[in-house]
């Protein structure tokens, strides 16, 4: 079961009926984070029925999230008390809203309304808000990351402030890519197969293995898959550990596309491609999307952080897991792992502290592979 999640969404219409759009977002309940944003423009329509559209779109992006309570958090009463159950709700356009709202309640384990005043719901407002002006251009709402930054800032400045004294020691979590295969010489989709590092893999981890000797770490965590085990063992040998194995920190199935290289996947699944480009949700055929990839890494990241509380943890894994352990402490938007490049065998650095806030000490950092 996951973690406890706030929903605040809203809808609006310029006319009440007239040109109409929702807003969701989801928030980890207990930090603040920002796991989906969601916001559309719905044609024409009354504002009752815009604010059961973000609600619908809050609902099932919290079904995807697999929490283990959710809050919603609305400005509507009309919304509140009707789907609390004390109101009824009359409106013959509303019931079929109502209905689809109820299914998705059915599917989360334990689901509260509650009413917050407008200035309280700024963010879906504002996401609402973007999806109409993107309508009214003929555009569909694209997420503004930088909006969000600055709205998360704003929620609880105490967050960003990474040079503040932490209330208690936080974990250390040293994110370390494996070594070169036969796969990566030649840039192909390599995933849920299992290469074997090559001699320049081998020598790459041994070279890690020596920078890590002094860490200090306490555990060597690695993905199951085999050109990750072989770099942790070196690691953990040089530390004196065993290696623990975890399944969450594997890399992305890519299904049909495993060992084709780019060119190659876009001459063969053009359309496919454009897709999974355009979107974390989507996977490649018969694999796994990003999206996916992200909610068992967040699991296994939790897993570390209560094992490890306080402690220095070497995490042995790929691209995919480290860049998306990037993204999260960073509270960057998906989108954001097709910004980032990390080398073979390189050394990313995360600390994250109790009261949610993580920080992120270096990245790609490849300096023990230059001697």
């Amino acid at each position: 079961m996951g973690r406890r999640l706030v929903i605040e969404a809203d809808g609006g219409s310029r006319g009440n009926p007239g040109p109409a759009g929702y807003g969701a977002v989801v928030r980890d309940a207990l930090t603040g984070e920002v796991l989906a944003e969601r916001a559309a423009g719905i044609g024409v329509a009354t504002n009752n029925v815009a604010e059961y559209g973000g609600l619908i779109a809050g609902l099932r992006a919290a079904v995807d999230l697999d929490p283990s309570e959710v809050e919603v958090r609305l400005d509507s009463k009309l919304l509140v008390e009707q789907m609390s159950g004390r109101w009824q709700v009359k409106n013959p356009g509303i019931k079929p809203l109502a209905r689809e709202a109820a299914g998705l309640i059915s599917q989360l384990p334990s689901v509260r309304f509650s009413w917050i005043p407008r200035e309280k719901n700024k963010h879906a407002d504002r996401l609402a808000n973007e999806a109409m002006d993107a309508a009214a251009v003929g555009r569909e709402w694209a997420p503004d990351p930088a909006a969000a930054f600055l709205e998360s800032v704003a929620a609880a400045p105490d967050r960003w402030s990474g040079w503040q004294d932490p209330p208690a020691a936080p974990t250390t979590t040293l994110l370390l890519r494996h070594g070169q295969t036969a796969l990566s010489i030649e840039k192909r989709f390599s995933g849920a197969g299992d290469p074997a590092l090559t001699d320049v893999g081998r020598a790459q981890a041994a070279a890690a293995a020596v920078r890590l000797a002094g860490s200090g770490a306490a555990a060597v965590v690695s993905s199951p898959l085999r050109r990750a085990r072989e770099t942790a063992l070196l690691v953990a040998e040089a530390l004196g550990l065993e290696v623990a194995v975890d399944e969450g920190f594997r890399e992305t199935d890519f299904g049909d596309w495993e060992g084709f290289t780019f060119r190659e996947v876009r001459e063969k699944w053009p359309r496919e491609m454009d897709e999974w480009f355009a979107s974390t949700s989507v996977a490649p055929p018969f694999g796994e999307s990003f999206d996916a990839t992200a909610a068992r890494v967040r699991v296994a990241r939790d897993r570390v952080l209560s094992s490890y509380g306080g402690q220095t943890v070497i995490v042995v894994s790929h691209v995919t897991p480290i860049k998306t352990l990037l993204r999260m402490a960073l509270e960057a938007p998906p989108s954001a792992l097709f910004r980032m490049h990390l080398d073979l065998a390189c050394l990313n650095e995360v600390q994250w502290h109790a009261d949610g806030a993580a920080v992120v000490r270096s990245m790609n950092d490849v300096a023990h592979l230059s001697g």
